[in-house]
């Protein structure tokens, strides 16, 4: 199973990728109402408005929440979207506090996903990404049969739980170059509160270095392998 962590070093671009999260405990505090929302729209508003690509790598959980969403996503010719597994559980032991997929039920759970993503998107990649960027030898093995690459990360946003947009705009700023993938979030909420505020700083200042903003699937167009599937 292939991983890419970045793409070609010598063309000026950047992807920006937004992971969209739900585990059983984040539903619970949906359901609960302690949450109103791991949707955020004001994100998605901001990256409509400044016309910028993206991937975004969803749950089959948080499809599930928001099927009509995933679909009018799905249907945004500016985005492509990805798997992120079924409920966000670690693909190693020890992944943060993920909690551990089995092994022998890891396929069917990244399975479980994709049935979910092409259900709502006729245009759907086989883009994937692990929870926490965790993974082994023994993942990789289990998870070739898919038919997935995971797309991995040279930036790590920093927004999950972030207390303001000014560190998550930093963090990005001081470590992007030529082909890196960074990591945002989608889901908002308590989770990663900050990221909408963020993301017009970034990417007015990323323009402004000359970068093109690009989708995993453009970053990669002419290369063996790695096309949209």
């Amino acid at each position: 199973m292939p991983v890419l962590d970045h793409g070609p070093r010598d063309k000026k671009q950047i992807a920006l990728t937004f992971d969209a999260d739900l585990t059983a405990l984040m539903r619970k505090r949906l359901v609960s109402g302690k949450v109103k929302s791991y949707y955020n729209r004001a994100l998605i508003d901001e990256l409509r408005t400044m016309h910028v690509p993206a991937t975004m790598f969803l749950t089959g959980m948080w499809m599930e929440q928001y099927p009509d969403i995933t679909r009018q996503l799905a249907a945004d010719p500016l985005f492509e979207l990805g798997t992120h597994t079924y409920d966000h559980r670690g693909f190693t032991k020890h992944c943060y506090t993920l909690g551990t997929v089995p092994r022998d039920q890891m396929l069917a759970d990244v399975r479980r996903a994709i049935v979910e993503l092409d259900r709502a998107d006729p245009h759907a990649t086989r883009w994937f990404r692990f929870p926490g960027g965790c993974y082994d030898a023994a993942a990789l093995h289990e998870l070739a049969p898919a038919g997935v690459t995971a797309v991995g990360l040279d930036v790590p946003g920093a927004d999950g739980f972030a207390k303001s947009p000014q560190p998550v705009i930093k963090q990005v700023l001081d470590h992007v170059q030529n082909g890196s993938i960074v990591v945002l979030h989608m889901h908002g909420g308590d989770n990663a509160p900050y990221t909408a505020q963020a993301v017009g700083p970034i990417v007015r200042e990323l323009r402004s270095r000359g970068y093109r903003l690009v989708t995993v699937t453009q970053m990669f167009e002419g290369q063996s392998g790695k096309k949209k599937h």
